[in-house]
């Protein structure tokens, strides 16, 4: 049901919404090894999909937010940004589903194709 495929493979699929239980544990993990230095953090409740990513100056980490915000619109799909001078933190969960669904992973391989 959820690919194990490549992380090139992830950037081909697109979102879709999303109803029923969260991935498991497993199913997060395997995916996340598709992955470039993305976490999985809990926070309470609420488990996300993230990653900081560092930049030389400020007009280039608006450039990576504006990229980031183009992905998100194309795919339907959002994540929460914190952006600072030289750096954006960029996590992705799926609300409908209380956690993490196969769109985060999807989002998140397509953040490290822009950077790749």
């Amino acid at each position: 049901m959820y690919p194990t495929t490549p992380p090139a493979a992830l950037t081909t699929l697109r979102c879709s919404h999303q109803t029923g239980p969260a991935l498991s544990d497993e199913q997060a993990a395997k995916l996340l090894e598709q992955l470039t230095a993305w976490t999985i953090e809990r926070e309470g409740d609420a488990v996300v999909l993230t990653r900081t990513h560092s930049f030389p100056d400020f007009h280039r980490t608006m450039a990576f937010v504006n990229a980031v915000a183009w992905i998100a619109h194309e795919q339907d799909h959002h994540p929460d940004l914190l952006v600072a001078y030289s750096r954006c933190t960029v996590n992705w969960s799926t609300h409908s589903v209380g956690g993490l669904s196969i769109n985060d992973f999807i989002c998140a391989a397509r953040v490290d194709a822009l950077l790749a």
